[in-house]
């Protein structure tokens, strides 16, 4: 067994209206701060819980919301040069996957001198990083606690991995009410991918006992949160579960990391603006099944923890019965089954493929892989 390391950076605050609280929190790290968040939070007024928190505390920021092009490469050279003009001192991001992502890239170059386009490319940044608080509004962030920030290239539409200092984030705070902004749609197919990124972790070569650990509890409320307690000891709302199980599955995909299907929604997301979490769902059972050949027990445990099988049946039995349960999730939520029904051809997702078999992640898949291979398991999908 390889050497177990882990390490605690962010504080993680997790509960009902936490948002409303974060003014006291962010005067540890200064009084000047750029705020990233997604427009629609702004459009819909959730982005008001954190401004009049910051503006009861007598905080300074300013606001950045212009995602017209996503999270890629351009959106982050802009808000780094905001940022630098305006010599903040920290960074509050609330938000799905873009605007944290950039975020974490503002942070942890703020204070290197050379090019963004050289990290990109692989530099690694030595000065010390900005603080970043984090609030997700989203239960789905893989990367959140981790030293690696997806980001879009935008000279070639591909998705890279920024690398980064550790302890960027100092606080993520999730709050189970700002999840109402999300449609039924959105968080039904949010929560499949999430369920899929800590089974992911948990089928990955990476895996070990603490993020084993972390995603079964992810999973187990994933379970509570969609099927309810087969018992009456389990009475916390769904939008609580659901965050407590998101944050679990991010902190297991840290310790372990995501797998075959997040790997390939996030390449198709860089190159065609396709949602990652419909792509993501799409994949999960396909991806159960692929690594049901060599990893049967371990998916079957998972199959007997959501009550999906019974305890006499075989690995197998319950390997089949854990993919079969997912496309009856995602036939009940009414949500696309098929890759073709995202208007996508396969020479276009060929592209994707060779672009997932290029990223450092294909080395933590449950088995060894390269293009071809992450191919075949989209013409299955298809």
């Amino acid at each position: 067994m390889a050497d177990f390391s882990f390490k605690v950076s962010p504080n993680i605050l997790l509960g009902s209206y936490a948002a409303s609280r974060i003014g006291s929190s962010v005067l540890s790290y200064g009084t000047k701060f750029m705020v990233i968040v997604d427009p629609i939070l702004r459009e819909n007024g959730t982005a008001e819980k954190i401004t009049k928190a910051l503006d009861d505390k007598k905080i300074d920021y300013f606001i950045f919301d212009e995602f017209s092009k996503g999270g890629d490469s351009e959106t982050l050279g802009r808000c780094l040069k905001l940022a630098r003009e305006a010599h903040v001192h920290g960074i509050i991001a609330m938000g799905g996957g873009k605007p944290i992502s950039v975020a974490r890239g503002v942070c942890a170059l703020y204070n290197e001198i050379h090019d963004l386009y050289d990290f990109l490319d692989g530099a690694t940044p030595k000065t010390s990083p900005l603080p970043l608080i984090c609030i997700p509004t989203t239960i789905r962030d893989a990367f959140v606690f981790t030293d690696s920030i997806p980001l879009v290239d935008a000279r070639s539409s591909t998705l890279k991995l920024l690398k980064a200092q550790a302890g960027i984030a100092k606080l993520v705070l999730f709050d189970p009410t700002l999840t109402a902004t999300l449609t039924e749609n959105q968080l039904d197919s949010m929560s499949l991918e999430t369920l899929c990124i800590a089974t992911e972790s948990y089928l990955s070569q990476r895996e070990n006992f603490f993020s084993d650990m972390i995603a079964e509890k992810s999973i187990e409320l994933f379970s509570f949160a969609l099927d309810g307690s087969q018992t009456l000891t389990v009475t916390t709302p769904k939008e609580e579960l659901l965050s407590q199980a998101g944050c679990m599955a991010s902190l297991s995909a840290a310790t372990s990391s995501i797998g075959i299907a997040s790997l390939l929604a996030m390449c198709i997301n860089a190159r065609y603006k396709i949602s990652r979490s419909l792509v993501a769902t799409i994949l999960f059972p396909y991806m159960v099944e692929e690594c049901a050949k060599f990893k049967a027990d371990r998916i079957a445990y998972l199959a007997k923890k959501m009550n999906i099988a019974q305890p006499e049946q075989s690995d197998e039995e319950a390997a089949r019965a854990f993919a079969e349960n997912i496309r009856q999730r995602i036939a009940k939520a009414n949500l696309p089954a098929r890759l073709k029904d995202l208007s996508i051809s396969l020479e276009q997702l060929a592209l994707a493929a060779e672009d997932a078999g290029q990223l450092d992640i294909v080395n933590n898949l449950p088995r060894s892989m390269n293009s071809d291979d992450l191919f075949g398991l989209i013409k299955t999908a298809f």
